[in-house]
């Protein structure tokens, strides 16, 4: 994706914050404490932070954390849900914290957005020596047969590689590196997931889907079309088709060490 389109798809979350806040899933609890292991203490940044979900599972398992979001609308619903948590308005390419003052640098469903010619630098300076910078991605198990179906009915716009199972590993493993052959600030990565999953009905997985970037991109009428071509589907399988189901999805974190 290049820049500019990445620029566009990044910002466009503020329009459906309310929608994010409500239907966008939180995060393994074990994926974070992993993420976390190997951090020489719980300072943590939790950068592009949306609405908070990260934020909140951080909270829960008693890291000091300092959250920074770039779009209002999506910082003002971190605020509301999270009022006791110190929340800055930021970016990666310009975070507003002090040299070395976190122990941690973790990113959920935000690092593919970053500019990392300059946010490797910026998380670099303000993370402690030895600190751990980890994104985080939500990913649907399309090894499940009927999630299958619902990858391939989709299109790329709404579940895209980095959003499946079979596809995060390949999609996330350089996230962390510059793109423009600049030395990079951290160290080789690892990879896992853990399992996780989300309570939908139909027509919550759709309004889920909605708050996609390739879909809040794309023109109303073949927005429309997608949704409803997803929905269909969803009719059509005895998993989806009445009431709850659980949507299986894992928390995929991707690992590097500051150098």
């Amino acid at each position: 994706m290049e820049q500019d389109e990445r620029r566009v798809h990044g910002s466009s979350f503020g329009a459906v914050a309310a929608a994010y806040a409500e239907h966008r899933p939180d995060y393994a609890p074990a994926a974070v404490r992993w993420a976390l292991e190997r951090a020489p203490g719980l300072r943590v940044l939790d950068l592009g932070a949306g609405t908070g979900k990260l934020t909140a599972t951080l909270v829960a398992l008693g890291a000091d954390v300092i959250a920074v979001e770039p779009d209002p609308a999506m910082l003002a619903e971190l605020r509301r849900a999270l009022p006791t948590v110190r929340a800055l308005p930021g970016s990666a390419e310009a975070v507003p914290l002090l040299d070395g003052s976190v122990d941690a640098v973790l990113a959920g469903q935000a690092m593919h957005w970053f500019d990392m010619d300059v946010a490797g630098p910026e998380m670099a300076r303000v993370l402690a020596p030895g600190g751990i910078l980890a994104g985080l991605w939500n990913v649907i198990d399309n090894q499940v047969d009927w999630v299958a179906g619902l990858d391939r009915v989709s299109g790329s716009a709404a579940v895209g590689p980095r959003d499946t199972l079979s596809g995060w590993r390949a999609e996330t493993a350089d996230a962390h590196l510059p793109s423009s052959g600049l030395v990079a600030r951290f160290g080789s990565p690892e990879q896992a997931e853990f399992p996780h999953g989300q309570r939908r009905t139909a027509d919550s997985l759709v309004a889920t889907i909605a708050t996609r970037a390739g879909l809040l991109v794309m023109p109303g009428q073949e927005k429309q079309a997608t949704l409803g071509r997803i929905r269909a589907f969803l009719a059509t399988r005895p998993e989806t088709a009445r009431g709850e189901f659980t949507l299986p999805i894992l928390t995929g974190v991707l690992r590097v060490r500051r150098l």
